[in-house]
């Protein structure tokens, strides 16, 4: 008989608050039987959605007002201190002839007990794992009854939190923006708790879908191995080993088993596995498991093609389907995998030239036996409501990341292993996966319940990720290792036990072909010193943190593979509007009250003086300063990406593989992307070409080798180093088109051209020269206008030698620019209206960071470039998606109040 299986999304849901009264399991159960009510504190609530979360609720009921506004965090915290019931009744069909029923929950936040008829069946404390609940419905009176209430008590993790602290004993866990250390002791998400980047907001509930399934006999897993074998000349021969898993007390060779191979709903291959076969099966139970179930080889030949990351090539997968039937061919149980063909190494290798930090080891990725800089993001949970986040809005966020040419996203240890669809996509778009487990900045217990509980979280995910052709790498944690470095005053790690020897276990056991296993993030060095730039990776904050650089030093704070780094910036006007939400106006400045609650990051009001202070002249305007942020942080993260791209040079030279900034997306319910958004994928894309000015000063100092100085230092002229970036897998020949424009005056500028060839798949060094500037009568030595290229802007084009087509441009403003007077730019922008609107941009003079808006709460058009740094000559055009007719606004350093564009 075939398996039948309910969803509890097809039920009918209830939620409440716990009576203060309710402490003992039979006052619990007594709560059952309360009527609905409009009051959730005295009876029950129908839930509006499930899979549910109890803020989510009290939101769509009223009874709180929007945590992500104003001051309102603060106003539910209460939430998390009580505890909360959600309850179902449900039918069951008592004739159904089944042998067995499991009851399955693939996600309860966190602290639950579960409750079938009465009868307490689960206790969970894992919000990470799948919870099974198998019982018999044969050999006696079963639980299951023809009417059924399911009872979940959600009890408060925050205080387990502080009772398993009391236990076990306080340990450091981040500094003091990182949530209460006691956090370390529940598996739940750790930014539930505070993070420096958001808000505090316990929430608990069913997130995920509850199911219950009676049968015979079912499939229980499906573990779909694709292989890709590639030789020298990049050809390969793909092969498929499926193992497959069964439960259930039938007789296997009752059962015929159907493997096959698809592409589009079309079968490459297929395999019956016979009753006679059926029996070679392993026993462990009541599961029999059928290794190497089929082998399916030489698919290169039936038409199977690799994936590849995007930027390399398609991204082609193909279903692997495993039908359960009866021997007259009825269909008992069917199972799906979608697998893509590809090898992923992580490549570890003696580097034996040395660059400025010395020699080391690399630490690189080689798809496909080709090696790959990576460029892409650290990602958070996009929201702190999860059961909020749609298919809709998780496509929207990896598909922005991918149009933003970046190949790689890093799923950080502090949120969640995200549901199946975040990973389907990232299969779908060629987006390579850093996946952590979820351990984050804590100096984590290692007793053997937490172990235990820890080890079957990492198979169940494991087993559930592992087919993902975009899965490319898991790791043990997020800077745990780091921490007892950094702060120092902590006496060891625990849970080296669950990093060095579990973890790792799982994942080489349950991967196959394997999939690579690092330590820590960041890990590497002697004694695992994490901040070595010569092994493993790293995460720089020691800009925005740490000892607050001048971002004009990234080039020599890198290392291996950055990780983690980035600078903060004010978000937009409208989205300061949203969650300011009425506030009077005295408020919009930048250290006012409501902005020090939406800005988490301690100590940001000295980090953001400093570094403004240095590079942006001082002001009052609110909508200025806020603009000017999200220009240094533009200008400072693709700086970044710029020079340590750079570093990538060559086989046996990949001194610098990878950049992931901190961070993609946002737990805070918005999707507009900032000028560093854009600023980062022209810096990613397939060819790019840059610049570095060094301006040479009268005697030694300690200033940014960038700036200009005319105090006790002087400046006397500056060299550009001129550089290109091939991520192609071909030789490119190109035309350098060099020009110079200076800011002070109109009446000069300086153009020059040259052939270059761009190897492949790294850097070429182009040229070297002194930056040109016009001379001035009457400037004398002493006078800042004497040193002429300080009001120079070098741009620089890579154009197709056979069509002139632009490759690659950049522009280099001479720094810091609190010296520099924007001239009049003379921007004109012409609107071609359609379903995609074009809008052409040309200047008479240099205008940095053009950036566009319709400045409305209304949704963001896609625009396909922005905060553009533009030339005379050099004309760009835009291409807007979801314009709607809408007004255009456009802003730029020296106009940093957004304007309508005259069109």
């Amino acid at each position: 008989m075939s398996k039948a299986t309910l969803s509890f999304a097809s039920q009918r849901w209830l939620w409440k608050q716990c009576s203060s009264q309710s402490t003992t399991e039979s006052s619990i159960l007594d709560e059952v039987n309360l009527p609905e009510d409009d009051n959730y504190k005295t009876g029950w609530t129908k839930a509006a959605h499930f899979p549910s979360e109890i803020h989510v609720e009290l939101l769509n009921s009223k009874a709180i007002p929007d945590p992500y506004v104003g001051f309102n965090e603060h106003k539910v915290q209460w939430i998390g201190e009580v505890e909360w019931l959600y309850k179902c009744h449900f039918p069951f069909d008592t004739t159904l002839n089944h042998g067995h029923a499991l009851l399955q929950f693939e996600g309860l936040d966190t602290i639950c007990d579960v409750y079938l008829n009465g009868e307490k069946i689960l206790a969970t404390n894992n919000m990470f794992r799948t919870y099974d609940h198998a019982f018999s419905l044969t050999g006696g009176e079963s639980l299951l009854k023809a009417d059924n209430t399911l009872l979940l008590h959600f009890k408060s993790a925050k205080r387990l939190a502080k009772a398993e602290e009391e236990k076990y004993g306080k340990v450091r866990a981040g500094s003091t923006n990182l949530g209460d250390p006691s956090r370390v002791y529940v598996r739940k998400a750790q930014y539930d708790w505070r993070w420096d980047w958001g808000p505090e907001l316990m929430t608990c509930g069913p997130y995920r879908p509850i199911t219950l399934t009676t049968y015979d006999v079912l499939i229980k897993d499906v573990h779909a191995r694709a292989f890709a074998d590639i030789q020298p000349d990049g050809s390969f021969a793909a092969s498929l080993k499926v193992n497959v898993t069964l439960s259930g007390t039938s007789a296997p060779s009752n059962h015929v088993l159907v493997v096959s191979l698809s592409n589009q709903g079309q079968d490459l291959v297929s395999h019956r596995i016979l009753p006679e076969k059926m029996s070679l099966g392993k026993s462990s139970g009541d599961e029999v498991i059928y290794e190497d179930a089929v082998s399916f080889n030489d698919l290169e030949g039936l038409g199977v093609q690799l994936w590849w990351p995007v930027g390399y090539g398609d991204q082609p997968t193909y279903t692997v389907s495993v039908a359960l039937l009866t021997q007259s061919d009825v269909e008992i149980d069917l199972k799906t995998k979608r697998v893509g063909f590809r090898t992923v190494q992580l490549i570890q290798e003696a580097i034996t030239e040395p660059d400025q930090y010395g020699t080391g080891t690399s630490f690189l990725f080689e798809i496909n036996g080709v090696r790959m800089f990576m460029g892409g993001s650290n990602w958070i949970p996009a929201d702190n409501f999860l059961t909020t986040i749609s298919d809709e809005r998780y496509r929207a966020w990896l598909t922005l990341l991918r149009d933003g040419n970046q190949n790689m996203v890093r799923l950080w240890g502090g949120g969640i292993y995200e549901p199946d669809i975040f990973y389907d996509i990232c299969d779908e778009l060629g987006i390579l996966v850093w996946q952590d487990f979820q351990f984050a900045c804590g100096v984590y217990p290692a007793h053997d319940e937490f172990v235990a509980s820890v080890k079957q979280e990492a198979e169940d995910n494991v087993k559930r990720l592992r087919h993902h052709p975009s899965i490319a790498c898991f790791c043990g944690n997020n800077e745990d290792y780091q921490q007892v470095l950094q702060w120092g005053g902590i006496g060891g790690l625990p849970a080296r036990l669950i990093y060095e020897h579990v973890l790792p276990d799982v994942v080489s056991r349950l991967t196959d072909p394997p999939i690579p296993y690092h330590r820590g993030s960041p890990y590497g060095g002697k004694d695992w010193d994490t901040s070595d730039p010569t092994v493993g990776d790293v995460h720089q904050w020691n800009v925005w943190g740490g000892k607050e650089l001048p971002y004009q030093e990234y080039d020599k704070l890198g290392g291996r593979f950055v990780s983690e780094f980035g600078i903060p910036s004010m978000p937009s006007m409208s989205t300061i509007d949203y969650f300011m939400d009425g506030s009077d106006k005295s408020q919009y400045y930048a250290q006012s009250q409501l902005m020090a609650q939406h800005t988490k990051a301690g100590s940001f009001e000295r980090r953001f003086a400093i570094v403004m202070n240095e590079n942006f002249k001082l002001t009052s305007d609110f909508e200025t300063h806020a603009f000017n942020t999200q220009l240094m942080q533009s200008e400072a993260v693709s700086y970044a990406y710029r020079v340590w791209r750079r570093e990538w040079r060559g086989k046996g030279k990949e001194y610098t593989a990878g950049v992931l900034v901190w961070q993609m997306n946002d737990c805070w319910p918005v999707l507009r992307p900032k000028a560093v958004f854009y600023t980062i994928a022209r810096q990613l894309a397939p060819i790019t070409v840059g610049i570095f000015r060094t301006v040479l000063k009268n005697r030694d100092n300690d200033r940014p080798r960038q700036f200009y100085e005319f105090g006790a230092i002087q400046s006397t002229h500056a060299s550009l180093d001129i550089w290109a970036t091939n991520g192609t897998l071909q030789t490119r020949a190109a035309k350098l088109e060099l020009k110079f424009f200076d800011l002070h005056s109109s009446d000069w500028s300086h153009s020059e051209t040259r052939e270059v060839s761009l190897l492949p798949n790294q850097t070429t060094e182009l040229t070297t020269l002194l930056c040109p500037g016009p001379g001035r009568e009457g400037v004398t030595e002493g006078d800042p206008l004497f040193v002429s290229s300080a009001t120079v802007v070098a741009s620089a084009r890579l154009l197709d030698v056979e069509t002139g087509i632009v490759l690659a441009r950049y522009s280099d403003w001479p720094e810091p620019y609190r010296f520099l007077e924007a001239p009049d730019a003379g921007l004109k922008v012409t609107l071609e209206e359609g379903d995609e609107a074009r809008l052409t941009v040309t200047v008479e003079r240099p205008a940095k960071c053009v950036f566009f808006s319709v400045g409305d709460s209304g949704a963001e058009p896609k625009w396909s470039d922005n905060a553009l740094d533009v030339v005379p000559g050099d004309t760009q055009v835009v291409v807007v998606k979801g314009l709607n007719g809408r007004q255009v606004k456009v802003a730029y350093f020296g106009q940093e109040n957004a304007q309508n564009v005259k069109l």
